[in-house]
């Protein structure tokens, strides 16, 4: 799944919830945009892959980070905070998408610097169509910057 491309988009999902993981891997596939998507299931896990520790030693900076916002052990507020105010992660482009439509999510997210905020549609139709959008936005239109 883009693997061979000399310069694929790197997308890291970050959530807990294996039903949803699988219906946004299955969306991300069935586009043409060149991508290696990487998983992880909680923020704890998030914050390791992207500080490179442990079992994450060898991972790569993803080019944006699709985030859940209720997980277990650190959720993804905690995360977006923690992105966002170190100094070699902030870069990097963080798109919330969650079930959550309170208003206090959404300002919330965007005050911590969210670069968007995304619900999870119910219907499968929709939800595909919406992570079809986010590939094609981070994938095509927009200009990333390089990673270290």
């Amino acid at each position: 799944m883009g693997a061979n491309s000399p310069n694929p988009v790197r997308i890291l999902v970050v959530d807990d919830d294996p039903g949803d993981v699988l219906m946004i891997e299955e969306a991300l596939a069935d586009s043409d945009v060149d991508k290696v998507i990487d998983v992880v299931g909680d923020g704890q896990e998030a914050m390791e892959f992207l500080r490179r520790e442990g079992r994450h030693a060898q991972a790569m900076r993803p080019d944006v980070i699709l985030l859940d916002l209720n997980m277990p052990r650190m959720d993804g507020r905690q995360v977006l905070g923690e992105v966002k105010q170190d100094e070699d992660l902030r870069t990097i482009p963080v798109v919330v998408l969650t079930t959550s439509n309170a208003d206090t999510d959404i300002l919330g997210s965007y005050t911590l610097q969210a670069n968007a905020y995304v619900t999870k549609p119910i219907d499968l139709d929709d939800f595909n169509d919406v992570v079809h959008r986010i590939d094609e936005f981070f994938g095509r239109v927009v200009v990333l910057p390089k990673r270290s």
